[in-house]
């Protein structure tokens, strides 16, 4: 069910759903809390599919707060909201509503968003993209116990995991570190059945991938040993390579799926690391709300003190067959001049 409200209110939004959920004969409250995803009308539609489909395992209420860009002075001034309210099938498992925010209401959307909150539930906000410097100062991120961005999404991610580390505060996260969550569970078991210690190691994976250069902080911060960073042409992570007295340790993933596991003394075996979707992420970031000190320890590691070159490195070209063939030979030379017979009779 929808219903549309133009030129409305917080207050008129909430009678929207109560009325809603009794035209559709479910008027008992079952969500565990509110997700606030702060994103653009080019990105919305993708968002609010993905946190429609993590709603099934965490039945939400879903507030998605669209900023419109005023074009002209005039409609900057004149402040406006137009909200869409979802239940049942069109909301997922739980409840839906699009905000859209003209005027100067863009800069005053907590305003807005407050009343809408479930009583007494938790507070997630997700940027997909564009998130704040210091999220935990934002306006919406101040209202949430669980604040969620993405460095993938960052037109520099590299950059972006160092703005995560200066602003870090606790109950923030990052997309980014979700995705390697299967990478360290099975590094972390694989080192379980190995009693070496582990002396180094090397991370591969496509280049401006900040998850890479979160696994190698990770494995640097935790074993206290030095972790290279090479590139590779992906797609994202593709290997780890773990050095042990007892021999090497690699995790290989050649084709975003599935990774072969090898270890001295035992067959190789296959391992299911398929790239995950945006849904899963989300959903896992929402089984758990207190902070994630791993992550916040992790990403305060800081990647100048990983090895290895940030970018591929290109070779120099190399001359053509026929330029060789033409080119001057290179002058011999000079042989060291000899003293004169008179300098050698004056130095006696």
């Amino acid at each position: 069910m929808k219903i549309d409200l133009t030129e409305t209110t917080s207050s008129k939004i909430n009678q929207a759903l109560v009325s809603a959920r009794r035209a559709i004969g479910t008027p008992a409250i079952g969500m565990v809390l509110t997700l606030v995803i702060v994103t653009d009308e080019e990105n919305a539609y993708d968002a609010l599919k993905s946190a429609g489909d993590a709603s099934r395992e965490h039945p939400s209420r879903i507030i998605a707060v669209i900023k419109r860009v005023s074009r002209s002075p005039r409609s900057r001034r004149d402040a406006r909201l137009d909200a869409e309210v979802r239940v049942g099938s069109d909301a997922g498992t739980g409840e839906t509503v699009v905000l859209r925010l003209h005027g100067e209401l863009a800069n005053h959307a907590q305003s807005v968003v407050l009343p809408l909150l479930l009583p007494d539930a938790p507070v997630v906000v997700w940027w997909p993209q564009d998130a704040p410097a210091d999220p935990a100062k934002d306006p919406l991120g101040a209202l949430a116990q669980r604040r969620i961005t993405d460095a993938y999404a960052a037109e520099h991610p590299g950059r972006e995991l160092a703005v995560r580390a200066d602003s870090y505060t606790p109950g923030d996260t990052d997309l980014a570190w979700t995705r390697i969550t299967p990478w360290r569970s099975m590094l972390a078991a694989s080192l379980d059945q190995q009693s070496a210690r582990v002396v180094s190691a090397t991370v591969e994976g496509e280049s401006e991938n900040p998850s890479c250069e979160l696994l190698a902080m990770w494995l640097a911060d935790r074993l206290g040993v030095p972790v290279e960073r090479t590139v590779s042409a992906g797609p994202g992570l593709t290997a780890v390579r773990m050095e042990t007295k007892n021999g090497v340790i690699v995790l290989d993933r050649p084709d975003g799926s599935l990774a072969t596991l090898s270890m001295q003394g035992q067959p190789d075996r296959a391992v299911a690391l398929k790239r995950r979707d945006t849904a899963e992420l989300l959903a896992e970031e929402l089984r758990r709300l207190d902070p994630d000190n791993t992550y916040a320890s992790t990403v305060r590691f800081g990647t100048e003190k990983l090895g290895g070159a940030a970018e591929p490195q290109r070779a120099e070209p190399a001359p053509a067959a026929g330029a060789a063939a033409t080119a001057p030979a290179p002058a011999p030379a000079p042989a060291p001049a000899k003293k004169s017979a008179a300098k050698k009779a004056a130095s006696k």
